[in-house]
């Protein structure tokens, strides 16, 4: 049960005042919660800052920043009727003369607001117009008593269509007067050395600071926010390991056939590091320790035969095995590649998807119930409350990432002390598997199987548009296909990046129907079925958004085209890559950017043409981007860190990692009293289900 201290921070945001259900819905998506929580919005944390206490005379403002000016009202210019024209104010102080702009306004509304004679301050940004200084819509326009209230800086907070800044900061105002006084978490010892302050200290200070270093990401109020969250997520860990200790494992011993089997149906040896990784499975799932491995691997290394090989491995002791993938566009390329080298070995195979409906998802559950089904392959599906299996032994989960705790705990709970082992396609560095994982055990795919191509990397500019269109269709012409991949599936007035449907339909209006569209709003069966189409080469051309990153093999796919690289994180860049130069044919990869280039979007490109080292470039993006984007989900967060930043806070981890082993060897299930600190902050960073592991399997 989470403790009732917490019960106002998890009440429902339209419990604050003035949140209602019209505003409850951008909240949800500014949020990524369907019922978002006052937690939530506690733990929003701001982009960035306006220090108000700038506050030069007009002539001295520097244009494209934000400043507070102090003005005399000179006069207004109302718009015609009709016209769209913005309503303009004149200003000025004794240095020079300002216009202030207002579309589509009420005049008199205006005129009350900045009466002619009055002095005003205005906090907002300076721009040039026909070389005048002008300054449209302003933030705030405040007489001298709200001038007294002006917050002397002002958070920014990322922010999505219908919210302002102003209603974001005026609800985390409301949120902040509710925060509870809870136990103190952190040990005594780390917060006087810190000089940290309490929780309701910390984040009055970075929602409403006083002083810059109150915001900053590296001052005392966010990096006590930050280790409380990484605090949190090592007790998690702990405690995981701690049930995993209590329970043991089951000891899976089969003769060898069915993997020699497997071996033997391959077109290909296995790579060192393959063959390496099979013997450390066999050796984990033949202890009587429950295995927890990761099985990471760059693009094309072969991480699904030895998932294959993994499972064969139990499937010739009696038991069986389940691989759970996050897509079904990427469950059914796995079982495409499993089940002739299964059927070859005489393994039993089935695929189970939200299409499997029916009379033939009733057969599948029966023949895995009877035990006659050796691995099961699926998505989410595979863990619905009627799928039932004979003896799960081995649970593999595909780009783990993409799952919650819960989801995976909900696989192995199908068998009786089942083995994990998790997948992913984009190599974590070290740093990254000790934050996420703790010292799990990790095997490395480093090296590519046979017949892989290189890639050659270009980038090209935008302008050189019609320059890529004609090589495209050179390409077709020569019998190859292409990825053309966009970041946007629909044109947005709030970006100028190009849309997937809108390239789908400038490629269609030149290349006729040899042209396909996928992206992540299609349903399962009209993605699943694009895919066939261009695997087939039915088409030529597939117009796409990120839904091809992981998992889509097409051998004839020659050709990728990114468009926007500069938008796109590092390892994404390098997924998508991974794409093309899968089959006997060179390959090219044309990184389309729209400059001028920052310093860091140049570093990022600049790495992808020098290197096709998938553990060196999660290195380098771990360095330049921080850890979100490493999986290319920067926005969606990962692996649900709301408050720590690892290329800021990462020197906080080894003292978390530390604190927390103190904690569990002192007190392993938090029963006791002095633990109720730390039971709380596990839910309060939602890390509970680390706590439901206790007594449960």
């Amino acid at each position: 049960m989470r403790p009732a201290a917490l019960d106002p921070l998890f009440a429902p945001l339209t419990t604050l005042k003035g949140i209602g259900p019209k505003l409850e819905r951008p909240f949800a998506r500014l949020l990524g919660a369907e019922t978002p929580r006052v937690v939530d919005l506690l733990f929003h944390m701001p982009s960035g800052f306006v220090d108000r206490r700038s506050r030069p005379t007009i002539a001295a403002a520097v244009p494209e920043t934000d400043v507070t000016l102090e003005v005399r009202v000179d006069g207004h210019q109302p718009p015609p009727p009709g016209s769209r024209s913005p309503h303009r104010t004149f200003v000025s102080d004794p240095s020079g003369d300002l216009v202030i702009a207002h579309f589509k306004m009420d005049p008199a509304f205006l005129e009350r607001l900045l009466p002619v004679g009055a002095t005003r301050w205005l906090c907002g940004r300076i721009t040039l117009y026909d070389g005048m200084r002008q300054m449209t819509h302003p933030d705030r326009i405040l007489d001298a008593a709200g001038l007294a209230r002006l917050p002397p800086i002002e958070p920014v907070y990322p922010l999505v269509e219908g919210l302002s800044g102003g209603q974001v900061r005026r609800a985390i105002a409301a949120a902040l007067d509710g925060v509870p006084t809870l136990g103190e978490p952190v040990p005594g010892g780390i917060l006087a050395a810190e000089g940290w302050p309490d929780l309701k200290t910390a984040l009055r200070r970075v929602h409403q600071p006083s002083e810059i270093a109150d915001i900053s990401v590296t001052g005392a109020a966010w990096q006590r926010l930050a280790f409380q969250e990484l605090f949190a997520h090592q007790i998690a860990l702990g405690l995981v390991r701690v049930r995993q200790a209590e329970i043991g494992g089951r000891a899976t011993r089969g003769d060898g056939r069915l993997a020699e089997a497997v071996r033997l149906s391959l077109p290909f040896a296995l790579t060192r590091s393959q063959e390496s990784a099979v013997a450390a499975i066999r050796a984990d799932i033949a202890s009587d320790r429950r295995m927890l491995r990761l099985l990471q691997g760059d693009v094309g290394s072969g991480k699904t035969v030895v998932g294959l090989l993994a499972a064969a491995l139990v499937i010739e002791a009696g038991r069986q095995a389940a691989l759970m993938a996050p897509t079904e566009v990427l469950a059914r390329q796995h079982y495409d590649t499993i089940a002739p080298l299964a059927a070859r070995a005489g393994i039993a195979t089935a695929i189970l998807t939200g299409r499997e409906k029916g009379r033939a998802r009733a057969a599948i559950l029966d023949d895995l119930a009877a035990g006659r089904t050796g691995l099961l392959v699926g998505t989410h599906a595979v863990i619905q409350p009627d799928v039932a299996f004979a003896d799960l032994a081995l649970a593999i989960i595909d780009e783990q990432h993409r799952f919650g705790v819960e989801q995976r705990l909900a696989l192995t709970r199908k068998g009786e002390a089942a083995d994990m082992l998790l997948m992913t396609a984009t190599p974590i560095p070290r740093t990254l598997v000790l934050t996420l994982f703790g010292d799990m055990a990790v095997c490395e795919l480093r090296e590519k199987p046979p017949g892989r191509q290189a890639i050659d990397t270009r980038t090209v500019s935008l302008e050189r548009l019609g320059e890529v269109i004609e090589a495209i269709g050179r390409a077709l012409e020569a019998g190859a296909q292409v990825y053309w991949i966009c970041p946007l599936v629909d044109e947005s007035d709030a970006s100028d990046l190009a849309a997937a449907t809108e390239r789908h339909a400038m490629l269609a209006a030149r290349f006729g129907r040899r042209v396909d569209l996928v992206h992540g709003r299609l349903s399962g069966t009209q993605k699943d079925a694009a895919m066939a189409r261009f695997a087939a080469g039915e088409t030529g051309i597939l117009v796409a958004t990120t839904v091809v990153e992981v998992g889509v093999n097409v051998p004839n796919a020659t050709l990728m085209v990114i468009e926007h690289a500069e938008r796109f994180g590092l390892s994404q860049l390098h997924q998508l890559r991974g794409r093309v130069g899968r089959g006997d044919k060179p390959s090219t990869c044309l990184l389309l950017y729209r400059g001028p280039l920052g310093e860091t979007a140049k570093a990022r490109l600049a790495m992808l043409r020098a290197s096709d080292d998938g553990f060196a470039i999660a290195e380098e993006d771990l360095r330049l981007r921080g850890e979100g984007d490493v999986l290319g989900t920067r926005q969606s967060g990962f692996p649900g860190f709301d408050l720590a930043r690892l290329d800021m806070h990462g020197p906080l981890l080894d003292t978390a990692r530390a604190a927390a082993a103190v904690l569990l060897a002192r007190d392993p299930h938090l029963s006791a009293p002095d633990s109720a600190a730390a039971r709380t902050l596990l839910y309060l960073h939602k890390r509970d289900a680390a706590m439901r592991l206790l007594s449960a399997g």
